[in-house]
Order: C-alpha cells, then sequence, then structure tokens
C-alpha cells in the first residue's frame, strides 16, 4: 500500500541463466509496468497482493469471470472504500474494516456479504496446506497479517484503470497457462506468495523476516537456492543478500521480493509446474498462487458457474 513499502527484484534471461538485480524501489506502478513491456522481450511480473476473489462472493456475481469483474471496477469508488460499520458492507462495497472495533469477527463480515462462515472469506488458494498456514482473506483489511488494502491499492490505482484501458496486460491464470502469455509487446502478470516461496524453494527461515538476524540466517542458503535456478546475482545483489537485506524496516520487503522472483523464475524454466487446480471457480473467479502444488487442507466448496 505504501510507496516504500513496494520493492521489486528483476532478473533478465541469458544463454547462461538468469542475473539478478538487487531489489529496488518500484516508483510509479504504471511507469514501471511500461518500462517492463518495453524491454522488446516477453516480460512477466509477479505480484504478491491477491488477483481473485472468494467463490462464495463470485456466486453473487453478474460478470463472467474476475477479469471482467475486475475492468468493470476501473473508476469505481464506492467498491474501494474501506467499510467503518458492517451495517454499509455489501456486494459492491466488500472491504471491511477501517479500524479495530470490540467484538467485531471475521465471521460478522462473511455474514454480511451473505457468505456462509467466516472460512469464505478465503479463496482456496489462501487456506493452510500441509507446508504454510493461512493467507489473508482478499476482503480483509485490518491486522499485520491482511492483504485487503495492498489488493485496494493495486486493482484501484493501476490494474482496474489498465484494463479499462485496453493495456496488453494478461492475467496468469485467468488468460490461461504462463508460458502461453509470454508474448513481446504484453505484459503477463501473475500472484506470488513469499510465504508459499519460501517452502517451494525448500528455505526455512528461523524467525520472523522482520528480524534482521534471521535474515542473515537465511543468506547461505539463498544462495545455495540462486544456484540452483542459474540465477548470478549483480555484485550489489549479493551484498544485499549477504547482509540480510538491511537492518531497517524494508529489509523484510527485499526479501520478499527476491523469492517471489525466485518462485517465478522455477516456473518459467519448468522447475515448478505451471499447475492451477482443474476447478472453474479457480481459473476463472478465484486465481492461484503460482508454483503451488500441494492442495488446501480445506475442500474447494462449491464449483457452480455463474451467468
Amino acid at each position: 500500500m505504501a510507496p516504500g513499502k513496494r520493492w521489486a527484484a528483476i532478473a533478465q534471461r541469458h544463454a547462461a541463466g538468469w542475473r539478478m538485480e538487487a531489489p529496488r524501489l518500484v516508483g510509479q506502478v504504471t511507469h514501471f509496468a511500461e518500462a517492463l513491456r518495453a524491454e522488446g522481450v516477453p516480460a512477466v511480473l509477479g505480484l504478491d497482493l491477491p488477483l481473485g476473489v472468494p467463490r462464495h462472493y463470485a456466486l453473487q456475481r453478474r460478470e463472467a469471470g474476475f477479469v471482467e469483474f475486475l475492468l468493470g471496477r476501473a473508476g469505481d469508488a464506492r467498491f474501494f472504500a474501506v467499510n467503518e460499520t458492517l451495517a454499509t458492507v455489501s456486494l459492491d462495497a466488500p472491504f471491511y474494516p477501517q479500524r479495530g472495533v470490540k467484538g467485531m469477527t471475521r465471521a460478522s463480515h462473511a455474514a454480511a456479504l451473505g457468505l456462509p462462515d467466516a472460512d469464505a472469506l478465503h479463496r482456496w488458494c489462501d487456506r493452510a496446506t500441509a507446508k504454510r498456514p493461512a493467507g489473508a482473506p482478499p476482503f480483509w483489511t485490518l491486522g499485520a497479517n491482511q492483504s485487503g488494502k495492498a489488493a485496494i491499492t493495486a486493482w484501484r490505482d493501476w490494474l482496474a484503470p489498465a484494463l479499462a484501458a485496453g493495456a496488453p496486460l494478461d492475467l496468469w491464470p485467468f488468460a490461461g497457462g504462463l508460458h502461453g502469455l509470454l508474448r513481446t509487446g504484453r505484459l503477463a502478470v501473475a500472484e506470488v506468495y513469499p510465504a508459499e516461496a519460501l517452502r517451494q524453494l525448500g528455505l526455512k527461515l528461523h524467525g520472523s523476516k522482520r528480524d534482521h538476524a534471521a535474515r542473515l540466517g537465511l543468506a547461505e542458503a539463498l544462495g545455495d537456492a540462486l544456484a540452483r535456478l542459474q540465477v548470478t546475482p549483480t555484485p550489489n545483489a549479493k551484498v544485499t543478500i549477504r547482509e540480510g537485506f538491511g537492518v531497517d524496516s524494508a529489509g523484510e520487503d527485499r526479501l520478499d521480493c527476491v523469492l517471489g522472483l525466485l518462485a517465478l523464475i522455477a516456473v518459467l524454466d519448468g522447475v515448478r509446474a505451471d499447475a492451477v487446480p482443474e476447478d472453474d471457480m479457480v481459473r476463472r473467479w478465484e486465481g492461484w498462487v503460482l508454483g503451488q502444488s500441494d492442495p488446501p487442507l480445506w475442500p474447494a466448496g462449491p464449483s457452480a458457474v455463474t451467468g
């Protein structure tokens, strides 16, 4: 949500593998995306934020899928406003809460959206797997473990208006398999999840990613992961990794974007499959986390199609 927390790690493919730059601030998102597309080679952007909405919510919508839904939200200020109370929560204003209120629960938020229970606020890919805890529901906007405000900022300020303007963007998995979206002059966009990427890469963080010492302890194993994927860091990137991504509060963000980048590279190079469940609601509405192969512990739920 905050510009100072928007970091990106960039790698370019060469004959001998990939060359990865040190993480850098994104700056103006539209300009950043256009610069990637303008490189003259196929480009893929991994985003650490939700691309999709929960199926029980989607079943109440009239659009054909998430891309059409998002396109229709361009300029829709009411949709992106965070509700102060449950009284104003609706299908057309789903984000909640603006701040903590005694007695508030996710179950009451779900009920206000016409969902059966608090679990239905999650997409299937958000749910816990055997290897990682659950991610945050897309419409929830309170606490450290929330992704709603990032979704608001990205959807409202970039993706929705860009799609409405006909920008050359293709959202995975809604537009098809990732390799089929690699086209010069267009930008493929996929969801990555650093906590999932950490497991995909076979890494273990001993402590919180907010802890500089824990990031320092990951440096050697992360270097091994880079070598396995034939990713060569620039000298500045090597220093960044060796020094635990810095001692400031943005260190966790610099780590996250490198983890997401490596997960993306693993799929592009076929180390991990471009796997998406054979589930209509996942492929049209909920989306999926790139490279995720471990099934969520909870069942997917209804997969009826909407009109």
